[in-house]
């Protein structure tokens, strides 16, 4: 019988509210809403909602019971049974859900803490069981259990139980997990193999201690069966890739990216482990010297007394730089065991050399082997080489680009050069840009990279590219001992190769005066002029002996080179006074004039040429008589170089101008060919001073930090010295290029000078000084007019125009140095030092500027001492 929807729905809701039994009503809870105290229009709305979902589902499940109305009575019954119990139980099992919800709310998600808590704990156990006998009977059994089943890995479980602890304690949960454990797992067990594979039993049912000692029987589950299939290279093979395959999975990372990490990472162990081994180094050579000083043995001796080196080395004495300074002591092989010799008191500055270095650099040609010894470049200080923030320098390109394109340039960053002092970047240009748009942008690239002053290369020499160089903001000091004993200073090996600073690639860089060959420095007070003076002057006399470089110091401050007296390298003390600094520069006119006497008479056109042949003792025979050893027998000698370093040409310009620009030309002009050559600084690079004919004929400059593009000019001949940063930063414009090198000049200490010196002076105690270089100016009437020579033409000569002089002044009574050039036909120059002698001789007075000096000798005097 089939019963009508209407009268089954009516039948439902007659049921529900008599709640009589075997009537079809939903299965299920109703649970309860929560009612929001405020809100209580919204728990209407809701209830509301709930109230008409009921209803629906009331409906469904009328037109449902339509369906299957053909079923009987009895299943009904049945299910209406069973859905009470499913809601009895549910409700009895409340209680417990309840209190499993206020357990997790009070552990507040903090299971992984209380996990790695216990894992730490039991890492700890293991590790007190594993690796000492202090865990008592249960220790030993647990490390029994874990010999047995990981062999030697028993010693890593508790590092990685403590491992994993710390990282869930510090981490949490992660959503990583199932990576990092078959990463884990697989790594394991591929070590475990490997283990087994390399020391393992070939048996399986083996000696419970044969695994032990070997990978377990882990090991022996994956790795008995590989091998066996496999071979042992075979299973090695495939157990080591599983080891990267499991460190890739738990690193998270790429193969490519897992090496790329790793040699960083022994990269920044090596770092430090290299620096512990040169100090380490250090200190035993410190060590060394002071137990050479307590029993002895550090005096003095000549350098041919002891050979540092084996005999199996090679007849060749190595070289201070034929091994990397930064080498480290594991690259050094161990020392073969020697036969015994007899002691030999050793200099202790053998011992004060930098790791794989040399402690002397070699002697150059024209040295007396024996004679002389070069100071060890422990005297000279040496820096850490800084790292570079390559973050910092590519987030200011990307600055500089983006200030280019808000400006309308388009520009693309190629290149980044850091040097000790300014970095440069290297920018392409947008097709249609032009390069003078860049160079006008001066200011505002420096108002963007929040910089002193930036300086513009356009383009860059040789190069399709804009050099943008804007000042570090920590520069880095370069030390003279950083330059000799850079792998440059290997190639440098002639004795006049000076050493300078560091370009902006950081290489150091070398000045070769015989070829520049003279070189002109300004710079205004503080910029670094007077170091690079001193760092020239050592730097050749760390690298030549008395033989084959002299010196003459000409320092008007009087302050400058005052360090250098008594130095065997030497010709003269170093020259304070203006008048007497012309003098030494009329000497090596006088010097340069009779070198190229000598050289014309034996037929060689340099002085190259000339000492090869005096080496090989091709030049026999008398010569002419020399000036730098007047009472030796008149015979050839070989001839050093000559170096005239001028401090400060400004006040001989003020008190000798003539005769100085008269000296300095001629010395620029001929003296290259004789081995003589010139150094001139000055701080007011202005026409005044570097005149037009000294700058023709000095062609090698070198800029530091100047205050106006106008000096720049002066000095370069060129804009750029302006924007210089001071401290050493300098242009060095080589003889041989029109295109200025930026560079940060070395710095040498007063006390590196003194040690270097001091050096010096212990081989030779006294001191012979050249006579004449100064001029003899308490010289009387029968000298010569240059004084320092024995007579000859010359001289007569001088004497004649002397004798001259007198008697024109004298009955003239006109103390005239124009009425001298007139009437004797000799240049201003000349005319000046004779109306000087004249003066030391009682003729005339003193200089009154532009008036004529009065004459003290009257006619009547004159005549007297000439009849007697």
């Amino acid at each position: 019988m089939t019963s009508s929807p209407s009268a089954m729905s009516c039948e439902r809701r007659c049921a529900d509210r008599s709640g009589a039994p075997g009537v079809a009503r939903p299965i299920g809870r109703l649970v309860p809403m929560a009612t929001y105290g405020p809100g209580k229009g919204r728990s209407s709305k809701q209830t509301g909602r709930s109230t008409s979902r009921q209803t629906t589902t009331r409906q469904s499940s009328g037109r449902s019971s339509s369906r299957s109305s053909s079923q009987d009575r009895t299943g009904r019954t049945e299910r209406m049974d069973s859905a009470d119990a499913t809601g009895r139980f549910e409700r009895s099992g409340s209680g417990r859900g309840t209190a499993s919800a206020e357990l997790r709310e009070a552990i507040g998600g903090r299971e992984h803490e209380f996990a790695g808590v216990g894992l730490i704990v039991a890492g700890i156990l293991v590790g007190l069981a594993v690796y000492g006998d202090v865990a008592g009977p249960l220790g030993r059994a647990v490390e029994t259990l874990f010999g047995w089943f990981t062999g030697l890995g028993r010693f890593v479980v508790p590092v990685a139980l403590v491992g994993v602890g710390a990282a869930l304690v510090h981490k949490g949960r992660s959503d990583n997990r199932p990576r990092l454990v078959l990463g884990y797992a697989l790594a394991a067990l591929a070590v475990l193999g490997l283990l087994h594979v390399v020391r393992g039993p070939e048996e399986i049912m083996a000696d419970v201690d044969a695994f032990s000692t070997a990978g377990g029987w882990f090991g022996a589950l994956v790795g008995q069966p590989l091998s066996g299939l496999a071979g042992d290279a075979g299973a090695i093979v495939v157990f080591v890739a599983l080891v990267l395959l499991g460190t890739v999975l738990i690193t998270g990372s790429t193969i490519k990216q897992l090496v790329s990490q790793t040699g960083r990472g022994a990269a920044a162990v090596a770092t430090p482990l290299g620096k512990a081994a040169r100090s380490a180094r250090s200190r035993i050579g410190d060590i060394a010297t002071l137990k050479s000083e307590r029993d002895g043995s550090g005096e003095l001796r000549p350098y041919d007394e002891f050979d540092p080196y084996d005999e199996d080395h090679g007849d060749r004495r190595p070289s201070l730089y034929d091994a990397d300074a930064d080498d480290d002591w594991s690259d050094v092989a161990p020392a073969k065991p020697k036969r015994s010799r007899a002691k030999v008191p050793v200099d202790p500055a053998l011992f004060h050399g930098q790791p794989g270095e040399q402690s002397e650099l070699e002697l150059g040609p024209g040295a007396q082997k024996g004679a002389w010894s070069l100071p060890p470049v422990t005297y000279l200080n040496r820096t850490e080489n800084q790292q570079i923030n390559r973050a910092e320098v590519e987030a200011r390109g990307a600055t500089l680009v983006e200030s280019l394109a808000s400006h309308g340039v388009e520009t693309r960053l190629v290149g980044m050069t850091v040097g000790p002092t300014v970095t440069r970047y290297e920018l392409e240009l947008g097709a249609g840009v032009k390069v003078a748009r860049i160079t006008s942008l001066n200011r505002d690239i420096a108002y963007a990279m929040a910089a002193v002053d930036v300086r513009i290369l356009a383009p860059i020499p040789g190069r399709s590219a804009i050099g943008v160089e804007v000042p570090n903001h920590t520069r880095q000091l370069v030390a003279l001992g950083d330059i000799m004993t850079s792998p440059e200073a290997k190639v440098a090996t002639h004795p006049l190769d000076v050493a300078v600073g560091k370009d902006i690639a950081g290489r150091a860089v070398f000045l070769n005066l015989a070829t520049t060959p003279h070189l002109l420095i300004a710079g205004t007070t503080g910029a670094g002029k007077s170091s690079g003076i001193n760092c020239i002057i050592t730097s050749l006399l760390m690298r030549t002996t008395p033989d084959q470089v002299k010196l003459i110091l000409i320092d008007p401050k009087q302050v400058e080179m005052g360090q250098y007296n008594r130095l065997p390298h030497l010709l003269t003390q170093p020259v304070t006074n203006p008048k007497k600094a012309a003098n030494a520069l009329q000497w090596a006119c006088k010097e340069m004039d009779r070198r190229y006497d000598v050289l014309s008479e034996v037929g060689f056109r340099d002085i190259g040429g000339y000492n090869a042949a005096y080496d090989r003792g091709d030049l026999q025979g008398e010569a002419m008589p020399g000036l730098l050893d007047e009472g030796a027998a008149p015979q050839y000698e070989r001839m050093p170089y000559i170096v005239v370093v001028v401090d400060e040409l400004n006040d001989l310009m003020m008190v000798a101008a003539r005769d100085v620009e008269e000296s300095i030309t001629r010395i620029a002009q001929k003296a290259r060919a004789v081995g003589i050559h010139l150094i001139v600084a000055t701080q007011r690079p202005s026409v005044n001073v570097i005149t037009g004919v000294i700058k023709a004929n000095v062609p090698a400059r070198m800029a530091f930090a100047v205050s106006s593009l106008t000096d720049s000019r002066v000095i370069l001949d060129q804009p750029g010295a302006e924007k210089l940063v001071g401290k050493g930063d300098m242009l060095l414009l080589p003889g041989s290029s029109n295109v200025a090198q930026r560079i940060q000049g070395c710095f040498v200490s007063e006390d590196e000078v003194r040690k270097v010196v001091a050096h010096w002076r212990r081989q030779a105690p006294e001191v012979t000084y050249v006579s004449g270089v100064e001029g003899d100016d308490n010289e009387g009437g029968g000298g010569g007019m240059f004084g320092g020579s024995s007579g000859g033409g010359d001289d007569d000569e001088d004497e004649a125009l002397m004798r001259q002089a007198i008697e024109l002044v004298v009955r003239s009574q006109l103390g005239s140095t124009s009425m001298l050039q007139r009437k004797l036909k000799v240049g201003f120059a000349r005319a000046g030092r004779i109306m000087d002698l004249l003066e030391q001789r009682g003729i005339v007075g003193p200089s009154e500027g532009s008036k004529a000096r009065a004459v003290l000798m009257t006619v009547e005097e004159f005549e007297l001492l000439q009849g007697s």
